[in-house]
């Protein structure tokens, strides 16, 4: 299963169900991520700070979407799904733990 998400795909003309589907999700999932770590870093209370997220997230959800499914490999589209993630998470955590 290691080598076949490895390969790289054989043309480049067409991106697969495997790497659409991962890039919808995870471009979903790391740019919601990425807009609640922005709650938390801009000042003010989260009432006040959550315009600006909402307003860029669909922005952060193409350029994340476009960045997963032009990966060269399977393996690399879920590279870039769940190392982002766990950092956002990771970071998440820190800032509701901290306060």
């Amino acid at each position: 299963m290691f080598k076949k998400l490895n390969t790289p795909e054989q043309s480049g003309k067409k991106i697969g169900l495997f790497r659409t589907i991962c890039a919808i999700f995870g471009g979903l999932l790391v740019a919601y991520l990425a807009m609640t770590l922005l709650v938390f870093i801009l000042p003010g209370t989260a009432g006040e700070s959550i315009i600006i997220p909402l307003m860029f997230n669909t922005l952060a959800w193409a350029i994340a979407a476009l960045w997963i499914s032009v990966s060269s490999t399977k393996m690399i589209a879920l590279y870039k799904i769940f190392i982002p993630s766990t950092i956002f998470c990771i970071a998440i955590a820190i800032f509701i733990l901290g306060n």
